[in-house]
């Protein structure tokens, strides 16, 4: 009995560390799992961001949505890819801003021209921005109201996760 609670303990452990593209540990290990830093009514925290072209980037007004990601995690990779053949980035009311945990701008220059990206794509190479957010887990969606209000977070591991963008 003993030995098969230890296996238990050891392959929820090891499958924690392997879901939604946990590969890099978080900034401060939380024994609770994934957690989300800010909730629905709070105000975003970052509303000047600068993208992988130096440029500045306001969150305007109008809806916002935010994807917490990183270019080699398939979860992330799959969710760019359902948002691309969404009918969202059509939306003139929408602004999108994808930052990359753990990316470079570099990187994300490269993953832009190799992915097709045509929406904006800030680099947070230290976890600066995804710290305030998230203890762990990519990729994280934050839709923001046109006051940069938190409506829903959800996290992407699932298929099917952009079919749940609704404000």
């Amino acid at each position: 009995m003993i030995k098969r609670l230890a296996m238990a303990s050891l392959v929820v452990a090891l499958g924690a560390q392997l879901s939604a593209c946990n590969a890099t540990p978080s900034p401060a290990p939380h024994s609770n799992g994934y957690e989300t830093y800010i909730q629905s009514g709070e105000l975003f925290k970052h509303t000047q961001l600068t993208d992988i072209d130096g440029q500045p980037v306001q969150l305007a007004q109008g809806k916002k949505l935010v994807i917490l990601f990183a270019t080699w995690c398939s979860d992330s990779r799959r969710t760019l890819t359902e948002l691309k053949a969404s009918n969202l980035l059509a939306d003139p009311t929408l602004q999108v801003v994808a930052i990359g945990r753990e990316e470079d701008d570099k990187t994300l220059k490269a993953f832009r021209e190799s992915f097709s990206v045509d929406f904006t794509l800030v680099a947070d190479p230290d976890r600066q921005i995804y710290q305030h957010y998230a203890n762990k887990g990519i990729p994280r969606l934050i839709l923001l109201d046109e006051h940069n209000k938190v409506v829903k977070t959800l996290i992407g591991e699932q298929p099917g996760i952009i079919e749940q963008v609704r404000w």
